[in-house]
């Protein structure tokens, strides 16, 4: 750790006294129709805080450029005729790095009785990509969100922040939205399904210890928690909706980075002479491999896990009227858990603890994407992405000799694959400013190959999963919006999907109202019918009978939810607002046991092992409701803050009948975060304080059986208590310092995260010593400081 510090300190070093000279940057960017897509000519784009006022016009393919702009935060306004104006608050404008805007404007809605518009979508600092989320949606502003302290860079982090929304755990980046599952949540890059874009992400959850997203990389992208729109389907919980940037189209630029998630470097910029094709391309590889080779350790042991990964992306015009990017997230991971070198007295952030027990782990993950836009005339717009993802998961444990750590022998193997071919294809058309129509289809086929099993030495393996083949996913779904003048805008739409592993089908009505009293005040209300397919391993898990071995799961259907959400808007002013939102799911058809037990499919998604319960039937039924507050203030004058509150009740009922709470039923939530950026010197350079207070309601646990477990040698659990006993709650403050130095063509930005300050002891599980036969209570992450280094040039 030491080690580490001293270059961090000498870079800062150098950063703080290196020649800096007055800077300028460019601002690009493009402007386009937010129903259409269509790009807006003639866009009057203007920097208002400057004096004098510079400002240009887009041409015809919706582009501008403003050039000279010095470095700071500035504000951008862009007029057209007839539509809405747009304003953006604390452009963060550097000098290692040209600023590229992309800019949506609504068109106005004007009647002979109206005078002011009640409502301004371009006002919205909220508003999201997608114009038909109205409720239960936010937009997800890198920029703005790695300001957040204990987030270390990780979208799925950063999004913890947000109302309702807790992660697994200190050592994973799972998303827990409302008490549900987070294999709930559906992930989406460019408009392609994809399948859990974490290293280490196992094929039955969707979160993971490190993200392959790279935070350097994402466009302003989507976050929507409930009743979400018809586009968004085989989701019951939450949908993240990535966007990748576009790499710079005018110059070449390049990003050196070094923190906790890895060492980095990127590149982008334009290829050819007309510029008509732009490129970027990130690679990152772990941090604690590289010092694992150099002989460092900062208290992560020898269990060190080693990773790396690639962001990419090429965007090309060959016509006006048309785009073509090819995209993708490449990467893979490994870990081995030596029980030799298990040692209680020394910090050891990622062993297992178990000094009798050898694992080693592979994971592999492969995210490639290719889409064409087409806008076919000043109306419509076809936009259609084809995709090919993989993912490997290879694990295998051994038993170690009490007496010898030289003996081992086999205790489990597993190696899951899959490979998926993706295409979607969505249709938009903008009838007039009241009404327009979207349309698409989607088809993802997955092929297969998964083995699981369990070695008994002189006794034949148990074998849970062990199956290749294929399935298919199809969706067909429109939505229509319409307002009804600048108050009321509704959303209604229709989603079909089908599985043809079993013939599963459903069809799911969406609609959102939103009504808008004045410029200050607004109303909501959300309804939506969603279903999910089962994980592709619980299809196969294998039933024993004496006529031969069964695929009792085969048949299981769609786990259904209904969600129905109040929301309330108020903006206090231009940079403040409160958010409420009340909401109650009702879940059907949750898989549980065809026999009487505890068991349902709520409560799984936060372990790397899949669940290999067989017998399953949809008849099991949950509930989640509660209430959300959010009070929020944009940076503004140099300060921002995020005040979020949740109250939550999660509870399920098993084959048993008996209601229970979830395994995420933390009861409440609350967050506060706040920051205050200091201007240093008259360059450009700046000081930063964020602070994150946290605070969880404990989670349910299942009590051991200690006669069973004594008995059986292993940690055996009370199933017909599951989840009776409440753990402590969790309590956490982190804290973030960074400075960052404007020089004439580059930036540098040096970062201490302190996480856990307090040193808290959060309960992390309960599990049982076989040797001393008691419970053992583990904890999560104490204190441990995250430095980071960016030059960006």
């Amino acid at each position: 750790m030491k080690k580490l510090f001293s270059l961090l300190v000498a870079v800062c070093f150098f950063s703080l006294y290196a020649i800096a000279q007055p800077a300028m940057q460019t601002i690009t960017g493009h402007l386009y129709d937010e129903a259409s897509g269509a790009p807006l000519e003639g866009v009057i784009v203007m920097i208002t805080d400057l004096e004098p006022v510079k400002g240009t016009a887009t041409d015809s393919l919706g582009n501008f450029r403003i050039d000279s702009v010095p470095i700071g935060r500035h504000t951008v306004k862009a007029q057209y005729f007839a539509y809405e104006p747009k304003v953006l608050n604390d452009i963060d404008v550097t000098a290692g790095k040209q600023v590229n805007l992309r800019i949506t404007m609504q068109e106005q809605i004007k009647s002979l009785k109206e005078v002011t518009v009640a409502y301004s979508r371009s006002k919205d600092k909220n508003s999201t990509n997608n114009e038909m989320a109205m409720i239960s949606a936010r937009s997800f502003n890198v920029d703005e969100t790695k300001r957040y302290a204990g987030a270390i860079g990780d979208p799925s982090r950063m999004a913890a922040n947000f109302a309702g929304i807790v992660a697994g755990n200190d050592s994973r980046n799972d998303i827990i939205v409302r008490g549900n599952s987070p294999n709930g949540m559906l992930w989406q890059l460019d408009g392609l399904n994809i399948p859990n874009p974490n290293h280490f992400g196992a094929l039955n959850s969707t979160g993971g210890p490190v993200s392959m997203l790279n935070n350097n990389n994402i466009a302003k992208s989507d976050f929507l928690t409930g009743a979400f729109p018809a586009q968004y389907g085989n989701s019951t919980a939450a949908v993240f909706d990535i966007r990748l940037r576009e790499g710079n189209h005018n110059k070449q630029e390049y990003v050196g980075q070094m923190g906790f998630n890895g060492f980095e470097g990127g590149i982008e910029g334009p290829i050819g002479k007309k510029k008509q094709t732009s490129y970027f391309v990130n690679y990152r590889y772990s941090t604690l491999g590289v010092f694992k080779q150099l002989g460092i350790n900062i208290g992560t042991g020898t269990s060190v896990p080693i990773y790396q990964d690639v962001n990419y992306k090429i965007v090309t015009q060959p016509w006006k009227n048309t785009k073509i990017a090819l995209f993708g997230i490449n990467g893979n991971s490994h870990v081995n858990f030596l029980g030799k070198d298990v040692d209680s007295t020394k910090p050891d952030l990622y062993s297992t603890g178990d000094p009798y027990v050898n694992q080693i782990v592979k994971y592999a993950t492969t995210i490639n994407g290719i889409s064409v836009e087409q806008q076919l005339n000043k109306k419509s717009n076809l936009r259609i992405v084809g995709g090919y993802t993989t993912t490997y998961e290879d694990y295998q444990e051994d038993s170690i000799s009490t007496k010898n750590y030289e003996d081992t022998y086999g205790k489990q193997r597993a190696k899951f694959t899959t490979q998926k071919a993706s295409i979607a294809a969505t249709y938009i058309y903008k009838f007039n400013a009241k009404n327009n129509l979207q349309a698409g289809l989607l088809y993802d086929n997955t092929t297969f190959n998964l083995l699981n099993k369990d070695l008994v030495p002189g006794k034949p393996d148990i074998v849970y999963v062990d199956q290749t083949g294929s399935l298919g996913l199809a969706r067909a779904y429109t939505q229509w919006k319409h307002r009804f003048n600048s108050n009321i805008t509704t959303v209604v739409g229709l989603n079909a999907i089908y599985l043809d592993l079993n013939g599963s089908f459903a069809l799911e009505p969406r609609a959102n109202i939103r009504y808008t009293i004045n410029s200050r005040n607004a109303f909501s209300l959300g309804y939506g019918l969603h279903n999910q397919a089962q994980s592709i391993y619980t299809y196969f898990v294998q039933s024993y009978t004496p006529q031969g071995i069964v695929f009792t799961n085969h048949d299981i259907g769609f786990t259904q939810s209904q969600h129905l959400i109040a929301g309330y808007d108020l903006n206090i002013t231009q940079n403040m607002r409160i958010k409420a939102e009340a909401y109650y799911q009702m879940l059907n058809k949750v898989p549980v046991t065809s026999y009487s037990s505890s068991y349902s499919a709520m409560n799984e998604g936060t372990n790397f092992y899949p669940p290999n319960t067989d017998s399953l039937v949809n008849t099991g039924t949950a509930a989640n409701y509660g209430a959300e507050l959010t009070i929020e203030h944009f940076l503004t004058k140099g300060y921002y803050f995020l005040i979020t509150t949740s109250l939550i009740n999660s509870k399920y009922k098993g084959s048993d009948g008996i209601e229970r709470n979830t395994a995420f039923n933390t009861q409440y939530i609350a967050n506060v975060l706040g920051g205050k950026e200091f201007k240093i010197g008259n360059k450009g350079s700046r000081l930063g304080v964020n602070i994150k207070i946290t605070t969880i309601g404990g989670k349910y646990l299942t009590p051991l059986d200690l006669a069973a477990s004594a008995q059986q040698g292993k940690a055996v659990y009370d199933d017909s208590k599951a989840y009776s006993i409440k753990q402590k709650d969790y309590f956490r403050t982190d804290f973030k310092l960074y400075f960052r130095r404007e020089m004439k063509k580059s930036t540098m930005e040096f970062s201490i995260d302190l996480q856990n300050i307090t040193n808290n002891k959060n309960i992390f599980n309960e599990t049982y010593d076989v040797k001393k036969n008691k419970l053992v209570t583990n904890y999560q992450q104490g204190f441990f400081p995250v430095p980071m280094f960016r030059w960006t040039f």
